[in-house]
C-alpha cells in the first residue's frame, strides 16, 4: 500500500532528523527530550513497516514477524510518548534557567 510506504519514509526521515538534532544539542534535558522524539519516530517506522508487511506477504512466518514488529514498534512509540511528556516540563525549565543566566 502506497500510504504505508509514505508513512515509513516520513517516520525514518524524522528519526534521522531527530538523531542529528540530538548530537548537535548541548543541553542534557533537551537531549533526552529529543531522544524521546526519535524513539517515537523509530517506533512508528517499525510499526508501519510491520503493517505494510501484512499486505505484501501473506505467509505464517510473515504474520508472526509482523505481529512481533507491531508490538515492538508500538511499545517503542508508547515509551517515547511517556518520556516526551516527562521531559517536556524539564526542558522548558532548563531553557528558562539558561535564559536567565545569559547562556
Amino acid at each position: 500500500m502506497p500510504v504505508f510506504v509514505i508513512l515509513i519514509i516520513f517516520s525514518i526521515a524524522f528519526y534521522v532528523y531527530y538523531k542529528l538534532k540530538y548530537f548537535r544539542s548541548n543541553r542534557p534535558m533537551e537531549r533526552r527530550w529529543i531522544s524521546a522524539k526519535s524513539s517515537i519516530a523509530l517506533g512508528a517506522f517499525v510499526f508501519f513497516f510491520a503493517i505494510n508487511q501484512f499486505f505484501i506477504h501473506q505467509s505464517t512466518i510473515s504474520l508472526i514477524v509482523g505481529i512481533v514488529f507491531v508490538l515492538v514498534g508500538g511499545g517503542s512509540a508508547w515509551a517515547g510518548m511517556r518520556a516526551y511528556k516527562h521531559y517536556l516540563p524539564l526542558v522548558i525549565e532548563e531553557a528558562k534557567q539558561l535564559g536567565k543566566n545569559g547562556s
